[in-house]
């Protein structure tokens, strides 16, 4: 079963004013060419690579990472990134707070999202994810067994998968406990020796705006988060911090590897939130 985080009141919408729309107007448009052309490029070019390397995609992934990197500008977003994804085939977990988390990791390293099978149906948003290559799986321990041989499959092709295990997206000031039944597939002989990079995404508001405004949880809808994101003035930036890798074969079962990864993610969202801490 899926889970929704409600810890926290959602700010109150503000309405947008005419330079708000005027900035929709101005950065929305552009945003969207950029998304939808970057897509039609993808699915042109998918057939002659597949012809060449068969599903390992070497290439279009590369699309991915040019379009998430000019959309966090048209969202008014810097990207700073620190440490080094992993190279080669492993999977990723990162903290959640926002649709946002999407652009800000593919525009780092080609990667392949996994998330839970409802994404699949939403409108927008599950095309898009299908059309990229996400990995759909049902959050169930009786799934155990499929999810273990989809994960080695694309283990398999070289691919990098990311993954949320938090469950829900929050106000993106916290971190809530990583689900061990997300972890279940990694224990498996035909994974071979799986590391784990955790991520952690700080998101910093634009000058003027609430601690939380990237934010994306509880019943917010993402039509007008998209749009108060647009209108926005002035710039955000988002940290993506990457951790040294973790192995699987470390720890014994799946409550202590969710318990080693969650650590460092935690870690990092307050030191950078926080960074007077030290």
């Amino acid at each position: 079963m899926s889970r929704t985080w409600r810890g926290a009141a959602p700010p109150a919408p503000q309405p947008i004013g005419p330079l708000g729309s005027a900035r929709v107007l101005l950065f929305g448009a552009p945003l969207a060419l950029t998304i939808f052309g970057g897509l039609a490029l993808k699915l042109l070019l998918r057939g002659p690579e597949r012809l060449i390397w068969g599903t390992r995609r070497p290439v279009t992934p590369w699309i991915t990472v040019g379009v998430c990197r000019a959309a966090l500008w048209f969202l008014g977003v810097r990207l700073e990134a620190r440490g080094r994804p992993i190279r080669g085939a492993g999977a990723m977990v990162a903290n959640h707070a926002s649709w946002a988390d999407i652009f800000a990791l593919n525009a780092c390293t080609p990667l392949y999202f996994v998330a839970k099978a409802e994404v699949a149906g939403w409108p927008g948003i599950g095309w898009l994810a299908r059309a990229t290559g996400t990995l759909f799986i049902a959050r169930d321990r009786r799934a155990a067994r499929d999810q273990r041989a989809a994960f080695a499959n694309r283990l398999r092709l070289g691919h990098r998968l990311l993954f949320f295990p938090e469950g829900t997206s929050t106000d993106g000031r916290r971190v809530l406990p990583f689900v061990p039944t997300l972890f279940d597939a990694f224990f498996d002989d035909g994974i071979g020796d799986m590391r784990i990079q955790p991520v952690t995404l700080a998101w910093h508001a634009p000058p003027g705006q609430a601690d939380s405004f990237y934010g994306w949880w509880g019943d917010m809808d993402f039509g007008p988060h998209l749009l108060r994101v647009l209108a926005a003035p002035g710039r955000g930036r988002v940290e993506v911090i990457w951790h040294p890798p973790v192995a699987v074969a470390d720890h014994p079962d799946r409550k202590a590897l969710a318990r080693a990864l969650e650590v460092p993610v935690r870690a990092g969202l307050d030191r950078a939130l926080n960074p007077s801490r030290g």
